[in-house]
């Protein structure tokens, strides 16, 4: 048995799908496994799997020279090493249209149907071929429940062919670190002068909610008069120019920093200096911040919305993503009230603890198996 395993969408590994196939890769026997994509992941995954053979493919990079690739090039590719499954780890922005081999494929979200019209035009392609190409695989993994119901209410793909496997934390990466008297956390080239709030996201406007954040900030920094930071930490993506626009125009500018791309080896020191995380995003397929804010042992306050109520269960704040006034009230009382702190603060821990890549591990490779017939 041969089972070709597609990295495109990855993003060299920094991406969210990137961190899930890592972490896969780590956990699942390699010897009947098999990487193809981009020629520069070669070197992302020669460390992570190293017994795994990477075959490069697709010379133009792009989203939509890549979506073409698995339109018109991948069959032949299965045809070539012979491949009795494919498996692809980011089914909702990279799939063929037809496969000649059984089909596996992990949805993270549904995105591409989210946004503004100028980011649902940029994915029309993707939009395009979506229904189809999710509705011919063999199994679809939908990474929560939120995702599965997308799945079938918006390309009506049959209930049966879907299983909820969700993502999980590295508690071996983000855990609660001990927190000196140091007024400014140092993390290589940036200085954060604490205390500060944090919330680690794309700037993405609408979805990501930037601007309702700035203006619940400055509501909270009015009311309380609290020395408080915001820092923003993420690159710039759809709509940033105006998240910058927003946090320029606001009383407390000079409070809200913007980090661009952050590092990921450094985000457990980032977390363990913030007072708290919040995550005011309108769209989450899974929310993987609040289990590394929990994780790293840091209160949270998050959107009632989407998946942020699966992955956070009773151990966040919860707020109406469309109110800053409510918004503001969480941020109020869990920099006020230390009990209720120290409350989410131990919730959070023994919630990001029921999410474990060995188990998301376990139980994808059972699924490969059983579409490989193996």
């Amino acid at each position: 048995m041969k089972i070709g395993i597609d990295t495109f969408a990855s993003n060299g590994g920094r991406s969210g799908v990137g961190v899930y196939l890592t972490q896969l890769l780590k956990r699942i026997p390699l010897e009947s496994f098999e990487l193809f994509g981009w020629d520069y992941d070669r070197f992302v995954y020669a460390e992570t799997a190293p017994g795994a053979e990477f075959v490069s493919r697709c010379r133009f990079n792009g989203r939509t020279a890549n979506t073409l690739w698995h339109l018109l090039r991948y069959p032949r590719l299965v045809r070539e090493r012979e491949y009795d499954a494919c498996f692809f780890p980011a089914a909702h922005r990279r799939i063929p249209n037809r496969s000649p081999c059984p089909g596996i494929g992990v949805v993270h979200d549904m995105a591409a149907y989210w946004g503004t019209r100028k980011t649902r035009e940029s994915l029309g392609l993707i939009r395009m071929m979506l229904p189809d190409s999710l509705r011919r695989l063999d199994r679809v993994i939908a990474v929560s429940e939120f995702v599965k119901q997308e799945l079938i209410d918006l390309v009506n793909v049959r209930e049966e062919k879907i299983v909820v496997i969700p993502n999980a934390v590295d508690s071996a990466f983000f855990y609660p670190r001990p927190r000196n008297e140091e007024s400014v956390v140092l993390i290589q080239p940036f200085s954060f002068r604490r205390p500060y709030i944090l919330y680690p996201s794309r700037i993405d406007h609408p979805v990501k909610n930037h601007v309702r954040l700035i203006e619940a900030f400055g509501i909270f920094k009015k009311r309380t008069q609290y020395p408080h930071r915001l820092v923003l930490a993420g690159q710039e993506s759809n709509g940033a120019e105006k998240v910058k626009q927003a946090a320029a125009a606001s009383k407390y500018r000079n409070d809200i920093f913007f980090t661009g791309y952050f590092p990921s080896e450094s985000l457990p020191e980032l977390y363990s200096g913030a007072d708290f995380a919040v995550f005011p995003s309108m769209y989450e397929g899974f929310g993987l911040g609040v289990l590394e804010a929990m994780a790293s042992g840091v209160p949270a306050a998050c959107a009632r919305a989407a998946s942020l109520p699966e992955a956070a269960g009773h151990a966040a704040l919860y707020f109406d993503p469309r109110d800053v006034e409510d918004m503001a009230d969480r941020m109020v009382m869990i920099t006020s009230d230390r009990d209720l702190a120290r409350e989410c603060r131990q919730k959070g821990l023994e919630q990001a603890k029921s999410f474990s890549w060995d188990v998301c591990a376990e139980k994808t490779l059972e699924q490969i198996k059983h579409v490989a017939g193996m």
